[in-house]
């Protein structure tokens, strides 16, 4: 719209208002603002690694810098003269420069990475460059610089940095439209990555974190946008009811960890009884459980449900030309390695030029004096008639000088001083000349070959600065723990069963089970549908619920028996299944689909447990056979979708358990994955055994302490176990041990009496130690001894432990093993042995968890009272309900 029409418009209107177009302007701008923030503030340079303000503040302390400690408020005063921001901004970027104890040396109190602390008032800390930073940062000889904002100084625009600083400090800025987020990484691994780099090997870099913890990096993705990287606290526990947390994620702090804590404690989801925080040097939070709660499983939740676990995204953005440019940590090595070879070969250069015009000069110093030609000059009586004269003796001895000489190198003579005429050695002249010719020779050899000089520098950096930084956090790949597993279930459920609602609020209604508020329940109903839904308040989901309860996810092991009416006056069928996967608040009609069908009986079996149940029939025409048993045993385990297999066709009156059932599940087979430490029943790793309900793992750690568990998946494992495997109850454990107290190696053999209980099998003395352990029927062990001074060496002595020492209690001392002094024992080949014989667990199976997928109806003439003794034995868990 023009302006001439704007003011007819307004004229018209009888307006005096005027309107400014902004468009172009807020365009020009914004874009000028953003790209400032990303360029000038937020976003750390590809070249040197830093951002503005950190550039400005090493620039401002190298040039504050002799040696001695200086008032950060006084280096934040003196970077303001090239940082065009407040005080407050820088002082807070200093701090956090230092908090990475990398380039400055601090002193006074800067603060605490782990408790979140501030650092102290800028006037009362104080700071120098640390030697590492004087080594690599600065070379005003290389360095590229530019006028400050107000053109009263210079400053770099880039500083020489000759290591990969941006990846050994991490970086993280929040900009217009962008950010960036680098992890920090290791020292040393990032030396090492940059010689493998120069040697044309390939390399992987992983972060670092200065809060030490326990990290999975399988998703790092190198550092790019889409990558992830799960932290962990590190949690061990000291006792039964303690847990104490020695290490914390990184990007969080003891007291955000504490709240975190605390806050799931009040939403229920883990239960604690008070937490206590010790931290000082080192993190040590304290949490005290209630009686009764697993630690184990606290563990899971805590990892769950509090910022014992975090997860940290990385997103490589950098400035480059002047733009952002978003690149892995792999890249910014090779260009910040690449980056150092080309500072390394300038600097070898300029080193050069200036070895070489020292031996100019000196060759000339020394033809000047040694041939007398500046007596050539007492004639004279101008000065170009000195120059001249200097330039003619000079000639007939410069054939081999390196470059011709100059008028600048004559005025350079004539200033030299008599005294240094009068007193120069020709021998020591020439001895310069020849060390710097050496050094001349040495700088060419670095240049000529310039990879292996990088190599040796980036090795030395390691060797004078590597010392204490080795990795602090542990790389371990991670088993994702299912909340549902381990959440504190503190809520009741309740229900309805003829109304059909379900929920934690019908307190007056039938108490089920305790639930937590992210379980979900299934229930079944009695027309033959089944629901998953969401523990709430109150949820309607059918009426005539004949079973309801928490709904485990991929559960091979719970089997639902079941047996219904085909529509109202159809043929009755029985069924067994299991549900491992739906949809939620989907209804499933297990029935055969006819309108009108009805449930007779059904129980749940937490392991596979098939009962025996009395079919009842009603009076009817000439029916011979009106009750018979049927044995859910000889009914194969399949998908919930099947028909089932027919019980009859006539209509049954009622059905009556007649007997409870054993389990027709395998033994579960249960492994242990040494990457994530854990148990499974996925394969993974080493299969341990097959275990019953009764059946217990036996753990032995370094430190003499044995105990068995039952084997929960959810269980942790201390660092120095060194036996797990199935616990055989009358399978003896043997031991040599080192008595601290009485200074003797002692043979021991003894059996686990208290079940569950950790118990010490070594003297409780400190030099006390286990030598070896062994779980074989009949151990053999080999010592060797130690050579006497002036005496042959006593040959080794194989000691079969079984008939060493019999069988005693687990506090006994035991037999000592030798007076002489051991050098070594170790374990050998036991003897063979045959264990008394068992039943097979195959003998006593009747279906594999694997055949639960199969659709297929079976032979209904298998449902017949033919149930074996082995199934007569033992009870069942399972619950059935009579309608």
């Amino acid at each position: 719209m023009s302006e001439e029409h704007d003011e007819s418009v307004q004229e018209e209107n009888g307006s005096q208002e005027t309107i400014t177009k902004v468009t172009g302007m807020y365009k020009d701008w914004f874009l000028d603002y953003a790209s400032y923030v990303i360029l000038e503030r937020a976003v750390p340079a590809i070249e040197d690694g830093f951002k503005p303000v950190q550039r400005r503040i090493m620039h401002s302390m190298k040039d504050l810098d002799d040696g001695r400690y200086n008032k950060v408020a006084n280096i934040v005063g003196h970077t303001m003269q090239y940082h065009p921001h407040g005080d407050a901004s820088i002082a807070d970027a200093m701090v956090q420069l230092g908090q990475k104890d990398l380039l400055i040396d601090t002193q006074g109190n800067w603060g605490n990475i782990l408790t979140g602390d501030r650092a102290a008032a800028s006037r009362y800390i104080e700071a120098r460059l640390s030697k590492f930073a004087l080594d690599v940062v600065y070379n005003p000889k290389i360095t590229e610089w530019q006028a400050s904002y107000d053109g009263r100084r210079r400053e770099p625009i880039n500083l020489p940095v000759m290591f990969p600083l941006l990846l050994a400090q991490g970086g993280e800025g929040i900009a217009v439209g962008l950010s960036t987020k680098i992890l920090p990484h290791n020292f040393i691994e990032l030396i090492d990555a940059s010689v493998k780099h120069l040697k044309g090997k390939r390399f992987t870099l992983v972060p670092d974190f200065p809060t030490a913890g326990i990290a999975d990096m399988t998703s790092y993705n190198d550092g790019l946008r889409g990558g992830k990287v799960r932290v962990r606290a590190r949690i061990s526990q000291r006792d039964k009811n303690t847990l104490v947390i020695s290490e914390i994620p990184f990007g969080t702090t003891t007291s955000t960890l504490i709240d975190s804590i605390l806050k799931a404690n009040d939403k229920g989801k883990i239960k604690i009884k008070r937490i206590e925080d010790n931290t000082a040097a080192e993190v040590e939070i304290l949490v005290y459980l209630p009686t009764g709660i697993s630690p184990d499983k606290t563990i899971d939740a805590l990892y769950a449900f509090t910022n014992c676990e975090v997860s940290i995204s990385p997103l490589g953005c950098v400035i480059e030309d002047n733009k952002p440019f978003f690149v892995g940590v792999t890249e910014m090595l090779r260009r910040s390695t690449d980056n150092t070879v080309q500072l390394l070969k300038q600097e070898l250069e300029i080193k050069l030029g200036e070895y070489e015009e020292q031996w100019h000069f000196a060759s000339l110093e020394r033809i000047f004096i040694e041939n007398r030609i500046y007596r050539d000059i007492e004639e004279e009586e101008t000065w170009e008639g000195v120059i001249s004269a200097i330039d003619k003796g000079l000639k007939p001895f410069t054939t081999n000088l390196k470059r011709a000489v100059t008028e600048d190198d004559i005025v350079r003579l004539t200033e030299i001083r008599i005294k240094r005429i009068s007193k120069f050695d020709i021998e020591k002249a020439q001895q310069k000349i020849d060390a710097l010719e050496a050094q001349i020779a040495e700088v060419k050899h670095h240049l000529a070959n310039l990879i292996d000089y990088s190599i040796a520098y980036f090795e030395r950096l390691k060797k004078d600065y590597g010392n204490g930084k080795e990795r602090k956090t542990e790389i371990r790949v991670f088993d994702d723990v299912d909340a549902t597993k381990v959440v504190i279930r503190n809520t009741k459920l309740y229900v309805n069963r003829e109304e059909g609602f379900v929920g934690t609020s019908l307190k007056r209604d039938e108490y089920v089970c305790d639930c937590s508020d992210i379980d979900d329940i299934i229930v079944f109903t009695q027309d033959g549908t089944m629901m998953v839904t969401k523990v709430d308040s109150k949820t309607f989901v059918g009426k005539n619920i004949i079973h309801v309860a928490v709904f485990k996810k991929k559960d091979k092991r719970t089997i639902y028996n079941m047996i219904y009416r085909d529509g109202k006056g159809g043929p009755s069928y029985v069924k067994r299944f299991a549900v491992t996967s739906i949809t939620r608040d989907r209804e499933y009609d297990l029935t055969n689909g006819n309108k009108n069908s009805v449930v007779w009986y059904f129980s749940a079996n937490p392991n596979g447990e098939a009962e025996v149940v009395t079919i009842l029939l009603r009076q009817a025409g000439s029916i011979k056979k009106l009750k018979w048993d049927l044995d859910f045993a000889d009914i194969l385990i399949k998908g919930r979708g099947s028909k089932g297999n027919l019980v009859t066709k006539y209509a049954i009156k009622r059905i009556e358990l007649k007997e409870k059932g054993v389990s027709t599940l395998k033994p579960r087979k249960i492994w242990f994955d040494d990457t994530v430490q854990r148990l499974n029943v996925d394969g993974r790793g080493e299969l341990i055994g097959e275990f019953r309900g009764e059946d217990r793992l036996l753990i032995i750690t370094q430190s003499g302490l044995v105990k068995t568990i039952i084997p929960e998946l959810t269980t942790h494992f201390d660092s120095d176990m060194i036996v797990l495997e199935k616990w055989i109850p009358k399978k003896p454990i043997s031991a040599i041990y080192y008595d601290g107290e009485k200074e003797r190696y002692y043979v021991k053999r003894f059996l686990i009496e208290n079940e569950g209980k950790e118990e010490s099998f070594i003297s409780d003395h400190s030099d006390s130690q286990l030598e070896i352990v062994s779980t074989d029927w009949k151990p053999m062990a080999d010592v060797e001894f130690t050579k006497e001074r002036g005496k042959d060496r006593k040959p080794n002595m194989e000691v079969n432990l079984e008939e060493f020492i019999a069988i005693k209690g687990i506090n006994a001392l035991g037999n000592q093993l030798t007076k002489d002094k051991i050098n070594q024992i170790s374990l050998l080949e036991p003897l063979p042995y045959e264990p008394p014989k068992q039943v097979p667990a195959d003998e006593l199976e009747v279906v594999d968890e694997e055949t639960l997928s199969g659709t297929d109806e079976i032979n209904s003439s298998k449902a017949s009272n033919n149930k074996s003794d082995d199934h007569n034995a033992g009870g069942s868990k399972g619950q059935g309900r009579l309608f």
